[in-house]
């Protein structure tokens, strides 16, 4: 029970951690998937990441804290992860793709 209280506090004061994603980075925001990935980033700095590989299910929650170049870290301090960006958001064929962690990831 402890657990689960403590669980909720921490999940609770995360919430208020997440930066906007600035403007000379709207194009970041949205949901992104491809077959084996999916990740959703929205305007208020929420990240939300799923992948598939070789059989394993790897998932992402939490906020926004800063860009690096092209990449972007989520998650707070020692719990932070950076998805490396190889592309940034481009356009194709009138669709929008961006290339996170070596997948290529179309906007929905």
């Amino acid at each position: 029970m402890r657990i689960a209280l403590l669980a909720a506090v921490l999940a609770l004061s995360l919430l208020g951690c997440a930066k906007p994603v600035p403007p000379e980075r709207g194009a970041y925001v949205g949901q992104w998937q491809s077959p084996a990935m999916s990740l959703l980033i929205t305007r208020d700095g929420s990240v939300k990441y799923k992948r598939i590989k070789g059989g394993v299910t790897t998932s992402v929650s939490g906020p926004l804290q800063s860009f690096e170049g092209d990449d972007f870290h989520v998650g707070i301090a020692m719990l932070s992860t950076r998805f490396v960006v190889s592309r940034a958001p481009y356009q194709e064929n009138g669709a929008w793709k961006m290339v996170v962690d070596g997948e290529t990831l179309t906007r929905q």
